[in-house]
């Protein structure tokens, strides 16, 4: 079975360094056999949650924009790589207003206690890329707990992370002495490896 690996870039730069990033795990999830589709948050029209609980009740966010394309592409897909510059010690403004958003998969699976889909869990799993210029290593914490809740809200496992600091400006990845190697081989390692670790596994170049 050929796996779809959906890459999800939050950046707000075009070719920010988390984004050059993303495009280098999805090189590697494509050469170990993988199809893959790479989108761009920023291009799209998602408006924050407005926290009117409708999904409460149906499960489904009643505010209509691009968000329900992303879902849906969300959902379909087998493997997912989340990417995100570092702001603040958190994920970006876009990333948040996505992840906000699956407020309704949050009621689904806790309020309504109904299962994502029809014919029960799939293997689904989940690598997160994340790049700040601090040179903080607290600055990752929050985005772990952050995206670790989201994919349990997905339905996805959390398998892996790559963290990078002190990388600021734009393209300045593309000097980085691993971080493009490391990158690639994780979404390799995302479509290859048929079992997944019972922990993330931990790339931190810091």
């Amino acid at each position: 079975m050929i796996l779809k690996v959906l890459g999800i870039s939050t950046s707000p730069r075009i070719k920010g360094n988390s984004d050059l990033l993303l495009r280098e795990a999805l090189a590697g999830a494509a050469s170990a056999g993988a199809q893959i589709e790479y989108l761009r948050i920023a291009d799209l029209n998602i408006s924050p949650c407005v926290e009117c609980n409708c999904c409460y009740s149906t499960g489904r966010c009643r505010v209509q924009d691009d968000y329900q394309q992303v879902l849906q592409k969300m959902l379909d897909a087998d493997r997912l790589i989340f990417a995100t510059p570092v702001f603040f010690a958190t994920v970006c403004a876009q990333a948040k207003i996505l992840i906000d958003r699956g407020q309704c998969l949050w009621a689904n699976k806790y309020v309504l206690k109904k299962p994502l889909f029809e014919n029960g869990p799939r293997d689904r799993r989940a690598l997160v890329i994340a790049v700040g210029g601090s040179k903080s290593k607290k600055q990752f914490d929050s985005i772990r707990l952050t995206l670790k809740s989201y994919f349990d809200a997905l339905d996805m496992k959390y398998v892996a992370n790559l963290f990078v600091n002190k990388v600021d400006v734009r393209g300045a990845i593309r000097k980085h002495p691993s971080a493009l190697q490391e990158s690639f081989r994780l979404g390799k390692d995302l479509v290859a490896i048929e079992t997944p670790p019972d922990m993330p596994v931990d790339v931190a170049l810091i």
